[in-house]
């Protein structure tokens, strides 16, 4: 296993993207060095097509020469590959809570979000309903807790974290609300616990970047939509 943490790590990867930051995180809390490289996704690279092909998205980590795409099994890879500092359970169901619950948030949360950053309507409003369901049920699990997982940050509060920073500029883009602390104090607890811990609060893209991008991608998105 020695020889297999000392290989060669690159990040493919953009400086906004919430999932390139998942796996940044998870980097710097295990202390791993590796070589970030940003990616243009309006110009892919070739080492991008190559590494993968069947998605071409980031971010894509490249092991030694071999390329893991998708930011939950980077992440898997990251936690078999480097023992130190884990962010899963030992105990069987304690990590299969861990895994659900990022799965439930990739699955149920995001592309209702996705889909009320994308259209108007009547479409929308059903999207922040569905979403609003979703927050729910991560508001109950989230309940009583610093972090999903206890005390400590771990796979699903990485996962689930780009809730606290990137959420609020996606809905003031696309003008809706999914979003309210009163409705969701135990969520807004999590938030702020998450964004005090000094390896994320200290690796996050600049909200003006993050707001900028957003206002210009629904600009887009709902040209598109009409078309």
């Amino acid at each position: 296993m020695k020889m297999e943490e000392e290989k060669e790590l690159k990040l493919l990867g953009t400086k906004l993207s919430p999932f390139s930051w998942r796996v940044r995180w998870v980097l710097k809390l295990k202390g791993i060095e590796y070589e970030f490289i940003e990616e243009d996704l309006r110009n892919k690279s070739p080492l991008l097509l190559s590494s993968n092909p069947v998605h071409k998205m980031v971010p894509v980590l490249i092991h030694g020469g071999k390329a893991i795409p998708e930011s939950r099994i980077i992440i898997l890879y990251i936690e078999e590959t480097w023992m130190k500092n884990p962010i899963l359970p030992s105990d069987p169901y304690e990590r299969a809570q861990a895994l659900f619950w990022a799965k439930f948030a990739d699955e149920k949360f995001l592309p209702k979000i996705h889909m009320a950053f994308s259209s108007t309507g009547d479409d929308q409003v059903k999207a922040v309903e569905s979403a609003t369901e979703a927050l729910e049920a991560l508001e109950g699990e989230i309940k009583g807790k610093r972090f999903f997982g206890g005390e400590r940050i771990g796979f699903a509060d990485i996962v689930v974290g780009w809730i606290a920073y990137w959420l609020e500029m996606v809905e003031e883009a696309a003008c809706f609300k999914v979003w309210n602390s009163k409705n969701f104090p135990s969520l807004h607890s999590w938030m702020n616990n998450f964004l005090e811990v000094n390896v994320i609060r200290e690796n996050l893209p600049p909200r003006d970047d993050l707001r900028a991008f957003f206002h210009d991608l629904r600009q887009v998105s709902v040209i598109d939509s009409r078309n």
